[in-house]
C-alpha cells in the first residue's frame, strides 16, 4: 500500500509514520493541483488539505488511486463527479473544529462590531489614544440569524444565546428538538431571516445548491446596518452581491475568513499565467482587493479552523479513515452529489 500525504507541516511526520509503518509513505509540504503533480503518482491513497486543487485532470495523473482523504469537512476542492466515474472514493473529516469555528466567527464578530481590530491598529500605526470613530455596539439583544445547524451552527447558537441574543436559523432540514431546546426559532424563508437579523453568521457546506446562496436578489432583503460573518466557504455569497451592500450601505460591515476564488487570489501571477481566465473569475478576484480596501470589512486567511485542538483532532480522524478503507470498512466517504 503507497500512501502520499500532502501539505504537512513537518509536526504530523512522527504520527503519519507511527500509525502507518507497514505502508509506503511520502510525506510532502506541497500541495497537489494542475500546476504541482508529484514525480511519483502510482499512490493508492492520497491525504491532502484544502489547498489542494483535485480536478478531472490531475485525478488522472494517478492511474492507482482508490481513495482520497482529505483532512477537512469541505469537499469542494475535489471534482466528487470525476472521482464516482473513476471508482475512487473520496473520505472527509464530518466534525473536528465545530467549537473551534464557531469561536472564531464571534472572535470576527466583536472585532467588526466593536472596532477592536480598528482600535489595535490606530495605538500600534500613530499612538493615538482618541476615540474618535471607535464607538460600537453591544451584541446583547440583537438578533442573530444563524445560516446552518449542523454541528457548527448549533455551537454559534449556544455561544449567542451565552451573549444574550436572539437567534434565528435557517436550514432546510431543521432540528425542531434543537431549537426548542435552546430557545430559538427557524424562518420559514432565507429572505425571513435575512430581513429579521441584526447579525448573520454562516455555517453552511458549499455545495451546488448553496453556491451564491446570498446573491444580487435576496441581498436586498438583508436588514439595513446588519453585519456579516462568513467562516464557511466564500462561494456561498456572491461576491458582487457583497461589495454592491457594503457600498450602498445594506450592510455596515462584514467580517469574512474566506472568499470566493480563494485558492487563485492566494497565487494570482500562476492563475493569470495559465492564460484565458474567464471573465467571470478576473470580475471576482477585482472584487476581492475592493473587499481588502474597504474600512468595514475584516478579512483573515482561511485560518478558523487552525487550533492546535482542531488540527490534532483533524489528523485522528484523517487516519481512521485511511485505516477503514485499508481493513474494507471505509468511513466517512462522501456520497454521490
Amino acid at each position: 500500500m503507497k500512501i502520499g500525504f500532502f501539505e504537512l507541516e513537518g509536526w504530523e511526520e512522527p504520527a503519519i509514520r507511527s500509525n502507518f509503518p507497514n505502508a509506503e509513505l511520502a510525506l510532502e509540504k506541497n500541495k497537489i493541483d494542475d500546476l504541482n503533480v508529484p514525480a511519483a503518482t502510482d499512490f493508492d491513497v492520497i491525504s491532502v488539505f484544502v489547498d489542494s486543487r483535485i480536478t478531472k485532470d490531475v485525478l488522472a495523473r494517478f492511474p492507482n488511486l482508490k481513495l482520497i482523504a482529505t483532512r477537512s469537512t469541505g469537499y469542494d476542492h475535489v471534482d466528487i463527479a470525476a472521482c464516482n466515474e473513476r471508482g475512487v472514493m473520496v473520505a472527509y473529516v464530518p466534525g473536528y473544529g465545530d467549537n473551534t469555528v464557531a469561536e472564531f466567527a464571534f472572535g470576527l464578530l466583536l472585532s467588526l462590531i466593536r472596532k477592536i481590530y480598528k482600535g489595535i491598529d490606530q495605538i500600534k500605526g500613530t499612538c493615538s489614544f482618541s476615540l474618535e470613530g471607535m464607538r460600537g455596539a453591544d451584541l446583547k439583544g440583537k438578533t442573530i440569524g444563524v445560516i446552518g445547524t449542523g454541528r457548527i451552527g448549533k455551537e454559534a447558537v449556544k455561544i449567542a444565546k451565552g451573549f444574550g441574543m436572539n437567534v434565528v436559523a435557517f436550514d432546510p432540514m431543521p432540528d425542531a428538538a434543537y431549537a426548542t431546546l435552546m430557545g430559538f426559532k427557524y424562518a420559514a424563508t432565507l429572505e425571513e431571516l435575512l430581513g429579521s437579523s441584526d447579525v448573520i453568521t454562516i455555517h453552511c457546506p458549499l455545495t451546488s445548491q448553496t453556491t451564491h446562496l446570498i446573491n444580487e436578489n435576496n441581498i436586498k432583503s438583508i436588514k439595513r446596518g446588519a453585519y456579516l460573518v462568513n467562516t464557511a466557504r466564500g462561494g456561498i455569497v456572491s461576491t458582487e452581491a457583497l461589495v454592491s451592500a457594503l457600498n450602498d450601505g445594506i450592510l455596515a460591515g462584514a467580517a469574512v475568513d474566506v472568499l470566493e476564488e480563494e485558492g487563485e487570489l492566494q497565487e494570482e501571477l500562476t492563475f493569470l499565467a495559465k492564460g484565458h481566465p474567464k471573465e467571470g473569475e478576473l470580475q471576482t478576484l477585482l472584487r476581492n482587493h475592493i473587499l481588502m480596501k474597504m474600512p468595514n470589512v475584516l478579512i483573515t486567511p482561511h485560518m478558523a479552523f487552525d487550533s492546535t485542538e482542531a488540527l490534532g483532532r483533524i489528523l485522528d480522524t484523517t487516519f481512521t479513515n485511511v485505516k477503514g478503507f485499508i481493513s474494507g470498512a471505509p468511513v466517512n466517504i462522501v456520497r454521490s452529489q
